[in-house]
């Protein structure tokens, strides 16, 4: 039996000692990726029930080769290691979220969303590496549970992630460390949570903001800051952007792409003729959007808003050098009553909103996913979703479903977290 990156926990490792089969089972893992299988080693986890392959099985590459990959599984080489770091130019007292100071995290939800816009037609899978890559300096300790937090991310996000464990971690479990074992069990338990609602992930994005991308890092990059601000953009390709519908779609960004296609041009721009808000910037003096229909109605000192049509066009003078300000001037055009979630009091976690499934024992609405990148929070976090509901029920791997309080506030939903470990998964009807 192949691989299959839509069902299968794969874990990239290196020790083929038969004994260590039991703690590998006990992971969560399915498929052992090694170079050459022993057959002492692939006897003893099939004992187990896992399943041993060679590397070659499986495409780990950059975006072209993944692209091209075709019946073989293949996973994308590129991505941060999740969680809380430090900043550029801070301190380590500056690490803790403040007033002023919010946390630097790195996270993937992004680059799954735009891998699934960019190659629509693959299973999206990440194997990133903790190393220099993926900003993993030779010098940091990564904790134990930052393992599980990259294979819970990827499967919420309805991807997957091939496990590889960093060389410390690799050792502790080998020598028995309990506080490894431990985290590895946990990551155990989490991978069969997932197994178990699969059902839930992967659904479309709520499209309040509509982020057109193309394979260039400066698109990915806007992508990257407009997640962490929790905007939570539905992504699309900016080769083959959806048709206008300014009720679901109200904003619309086009911002550092490169060169479209003219055809492609007027359909981005059919978006603000329709009557939703075109957001795009400029490399030089005579960009792409600059069309004789377009009516300037104001400007500012970094921006020009146009009308065009029954919409607007907001245009910036320069090419985008601040994504994180950016992410948040998009928050702004939405404004808060559109906006698909909004978090109050947890700078570590990203939420994101999709709609959930017609049927089945996960029926709902819409979903928020909420992923906390930092400590467990042991306070009540505050959300909000876009539209009205009346039930909303809380997963989360460690726990039963827990019923939340819903309030209705204008056009969305008040509701209440009572707590956050890694992740939890809201039902709403």
């Amino acid at each position: 039996m192949g691989i299959d990156l839509t069902r299968d926990i794969v874990l990239r490792w290196e020790d083929q000692d038969p004994a260590l089969a039991p703690l590998l089972k006990d992971g969560g893992t399915d498929v052992v990726l090694v170079d050459k299988p022993v057959d002492a080693f692939l006897q003893a986890c099939q004992k187990v029930g896992l399943r041993v392959a060679s590397s070659d099985e499986i495409v780990l590459s950059g975006l072209q080769e993944f692209r091209n990959a075709g019946a073989r599984p293949a996973a994308l080489t590129e991505g941060l290691w999740p969680g809380v770091s430090r900043a550029p130019n801070t301190t380590d007292a500056e690490d803790v979220a403040s007033a002023s100071h919010q946390p630097w995290v790195d996270a993937n939800g992004f680059r799954i969303a735009w891998l699934r816009a960019l190659c629509p037609e693959r299973q999206p899978a990440l194997a990133y590496k903790p190393d220099e890559h993926s900003g993993v300096s030779p010098d940091r300790i990564l904790p134990y549970d930052s393992l599980e937090l990259a294979l819970v991310e990827a499967w919420v996000s309805g991807a997957n992630y091939v496990l590889a464990v960093e060389p410390r971690y690799r050792k502790a479990l080998v020598d028995g460390d309990a506080k490894a074992i431990e985290a590895w069990r946990r990551m155990g338990r989490s991978a069969r949570w997932l197994k178990e609602h699969k059902p839930v992930f992967g659904h479309p994005f709520f499209p309040a903001i509509t982020m057109l991308v193309d394979e260039g890092e400066l698109s990915a990059e806007l992508a990257n800051l407009a997640f962490r601000q929790n905007a939570c953009p539905a992504l699309e390709p900016a080769t083959r952007p959806p048709a206008p519908d300014p009720g679901k779609r109200p904003v619309v960004v086009a911002a550092s792409l490169n060169a479209l296609a003219p055809a492609v041009r007027s359909r981005i721009l059919a978006h603000a003729e329709a009557g939703s808000t075109l957001i795009v910037d400029r490399e030089d003096d005579k960009p792409w959007w600059r069309v004789p229909a377009l009516k300037l109605e104001r400007e500012e000192p970094d921006r020009e808003t146009y009308r065009l049509g029954r919409g607007k066009v907001i245009a910036y003078r320069e090419m985008i050098s601040d994504p994180s300000d950016f992410a948040l001037d998009l928050v702004d055009a939405a404004t808060h009553q559109r906006r698909a979630v909004r978090i109050w009091n947890a700078l570590s976690v990203i939420a994101t909103v999709t709609s959930g499934p017609a049927s089945g024992p996960f029926r709902a609405r819409a979903i928020v996913q909420a992923i906390n990148y930092g400590r467990s929070l042991r306070h009540e976090i505050l959300m909000r979703v876009s539209g009205g509901y009346s039930s909303a029920v809380l997963l989360r791997p460690e726990g039963e479903r827990v019923q939340l309080k819903t309030a209705r506030r204008g056009t969305g939903t008040e509701f209440t977290i009572p707590h956050l470990e890694q992740v939890g998964i809201v039902l709403f009807s």
